[in-house]
């Protein structure tokens, strides 16, 4: 295919420029679709978004969390929505972008937010348990992803930033569903960047670590539970502020924790084999296994 042009559904779209951080550069006025915006990182990415002058479309479940949201940033000058989704569900999904069409206008970026965590022994998590991760966390966001790329190329610009995880990049014990769901984000937008190449729309995945103070991993701290310190830390701001630099840079994958654990990502995929004994060394396995044995969601 030939530099500036991109197909969607077997028709050529002419004008389309080449890849490059150029295109997304000026975000203030485009419209984000945020999934998984009533709590935590969601919200602060909202946040993130809205001071840059852009209008948001927020799903989730939560309604009254998210009605909260949408109020909030409403107050920032931006127009805001708030829709229940859930993201399995196909007519949710249809629903979410016909509003968001309707009422603030086509989606530039898509923020795929929305997920679960449980942590769980596998061989007793319950089949719909496993299954109801992955359809949250990866085919929801794959869906969606799919029914916004054509207006994306048809209009010449767009970005997609799906949020994964570290456990996206090495294997976690007590998490197998979960990890399995983030590889496949990180599997899934590192393919569309190859697919996409030469279209105007850019993909991102972001990989962050433990995440304090909001989330699942600030109710473990409540439980008394500590990540070994080798594991390192990131806060949702900076999470926020990397997803904005993804979309205005059309960065590829960014693992956002303090610096010790970027080395043992490099280790563990460099040479896979280490990983069982690198878990055990570094205290990750214990940790979850003693939250398994606690019973966690989120």
């Amino acid at each position: 295919m030939a530099s500036g042009q991109a197909r969607v559904q077997g028709a050529t779209v002419r004008g389309a420029p080449a890849r490059g951080g150029e295109r997304m550069r000026e975000i203030g006025g485009t419209t984000a679709v945020i999934t998984g915006a009533s709590r935590g990182i969601g919200v602060h990415i909202a946040r993130a978004l809205a001071a840059e002058g852009v209008n948001l479309s927020l799903a989730a479940r939560s309604v009254a969390e998210l009605d909260a949201v949408r109020d909030e940033m409403a107050t920032s000058g931006v127009r805001a929505i708030a829709t229940r989704c859930d993201v399995t569900d196909a007519a949710d999904r249809a629903e979410l972008l016909r509003r968001t069409e309707s009422e603030i206008g086509p989606p530039d970026i898509l923020i795929n937010n929305a997920g679960i965590e449980i942590v769980n022994r596998f061989e007793s998590a319950a089949e719909d348990e496993l299954t109801r991760i992955l359809d949250v966390n990866l085919t929801g966001a794959m869906l969606l992803t799919r029914s916004v790329v054509p207006g994306m190329l048809v209009r010449g610009r767009g970005h997609v930033v799906s949020i994964a995880s570290g456990a996206g990049k090495v294997g976690v014990p007590f998490e197998v569903a979960y990890a399995a769901s983030k590889h496949g984000l990180v599997g899934m937008s590192n393919s569309l960047r190859c697919e996409y190449e030469a279209a105007p729309i850019g993909f991102s995945v972001v990989c962050p670590g433990f995440v304090s103070d909001t989330g699942m991993y600030a109710r473990w701290e409540q439980d008394g539970f500590r990540a070994p310190k080798i594991a390192g830390r990131s806060t949702p701001g900076k999470v926020a502020r990397v997803v904005i630099s993804c979309i205005e840079k059309d960065r590829a994958e960014v693992v956002v924790n303090t610096p010790p654990v970027r080395p043992l990502i490099v280790l563990a995929n460099i040479a896979p084999g280490i990983v069982p004994r690198m878990m055990r060394w570094f205290g990750y396995a214990g940790v979850f296994e003693r939250m398994a044995k606690h019973g966690d969601h989120a």
